[in-house]
């Protein structure tokens, strides 16, 4: 009897759930295939190439003789790191968090977005998503039993505010933005940020912001943040990460300001979910903090010299592909002009030029073949290298 249990449970046990909704993550897939085709040079992984500050390290070291280290501490933060936060973003994002706002440190922007989502909704409600989004973003919003509304953008991946406008529902509860955008590399405009501001505060939405690339900008374009505009503090849940700008991605801190009102949910959420960041994460943050944006601006500034690169050897695709201008993050997403499914091309890739690249679907591109091109990740020699199999082999496969 015991044997016939065994082999009927999965099935008893087997019903629908909101995951079944959810898309696999691209990545691990991905890593598959790469792991399957050796020499591969993935222009796959959001990641930048360096590590921390050297202090981050230290400070981990000395944290861990300090008791409390190893206990629970505050569900908001370590008041030591919360009050750099703090300092950061009025310094550099001109948010004053001591008038209508609150911060929470998390263990990575994707914690600080799903505890957002799950703070302001109920399920069957409504999240706007910009085409194309970070994936993980419409997961989220899945996993939470909400759905996401995708809304395309323009040629250039800029919003469309008017678009956005005759997107919103009864249901609908917020806008998220991204900029600079993964996975296009736009920055957006302050002026279409706005909108978007002036749009929640009308209809009386929340304005999502993830802000995780602020600092990967290039040439004349500007990073703006939302929640400095007049009033926003109100609408705004505004998210930031020190895993891309101070190569901490496997520490997973990450943090959130939020409006006041939202104070009693987010505690609620992040008492259920993690109770705290962990404090030898936070240590080497606060310590990567008060190395500051001078730790991050020579990096950036080798970043741009890659992107030189990889635009100009993209541009030598021509007729084949379209590249829209990507002036912030560390990514482009071209478009391939073939009637190819892109997962197939993207496996071709890897297993004939040995070259991996995010297919455009996981971000919610449809009705092309597109592909998100990852260059943070690499040294400049290797990103040229991986660029110039990318160019041949859709010129091999698709011209």
């Amino acid at each position: 009897m015991s044997r016939i249990l065994n082999a009927l449970m999965p099935r008893l046990l087997r019903s629908v759930t909101r995951m079944d909704a959810v898309q696999p993550p691209i990545v691990p897939f991905v890593a598959e295939l790469i792991r399957q085709s050796p020499g591969t040079i993935s222009l796959g992984q959001g990641v930048v190439h360096y590590g921390p500050p050297a202090a981050a390290a230290d400070a981990v070291r000395e944290a861990l003789a300090r008791p409390e280290t190893h206990d629970y501490g505050d569900g908001l933060g370590t008041p030591a790191l919360v009050a750099a936060i703090a300092g950061k973003l009025r310094r550099e994002n001109g948010i004053d968090v001591d008038r209508g706002w609150r911060l929470m440190v998390t263990a990575g922007a994707n914690m600080a977005f799903t505890h957002a989502v799950t703070a302001i909704t109920a399920p069957g409600d409504e999240i706007i998503l910009n085409v194309p989004f970070y994936f993980n973003h419409e997961m989220a919003v899945q996993m939470a039993g909400c759905t996401p509304v995708r809304v395309a953008t323009d040629e250039r991946y800029q919003l469309r505010p008017d678009a956005l406008r005759r997107a919103i529902t009864d249901r609908t509860r917020a806008i998220v933005t991204v900029s600079p955008n993964n996975p296009s590399g736009a920055v957006l405009s302050e002026a279409s940020l706005h909108e978007v501001d002036a749009l929640c505060a009308e209809r009386g939405l929340y304005h999502i912001v993830d802000e995780v690339y602020e600092y990967f900008t290039y040439g004349p374009a500007a990073h703006v943040s939302p929640g400095s505009f007049a009033g926003a503090a109100a609408r705004t849940i505004a998210i930031y990460s020190l895993s891309k700008a101070y190569g901490m991605a496997g520490w997973r801190v990450g943090y959130v300001a939020y409006p006041e009102h939202l104070a009693d949910a987010m505690s609620k959420i992040q008492d259920t979910t993690l109770i705290c960041a962990p404090i030898a994460s936070q240590a080497a943050a606060l310590a990567a903090l008060s190395a500051g944006r001078a730790h991050c601006a020579p990096h950036v500034r080798a970043l741009a010299e890659v992107r030189q690169i990889v635009l100009a050897r993209l541009a030598e695709l021509g007729p084949i592909a379209t590249v829209p201008a990507a002036d912030g993050a560390f990514y482009v997403l071209l478009r391939v002009h073939t009637d190819m499914d892109p997962l197939a091309l993207a496996e071709r890739l890897i297993r004939e030029h040995r070259v991996a690249v995010i297919p455009g679907s996981a971000f919610g591109m449809t009705g092309g073949c597109y592909f998100r091109v990852a260059y943070g990740a690499l040294q400049k020699d290797t990103v040229a290298e991986g660029i110039g199999r990318l160019v041949g082999g859709l010129r091999a496969i698709v011209a």
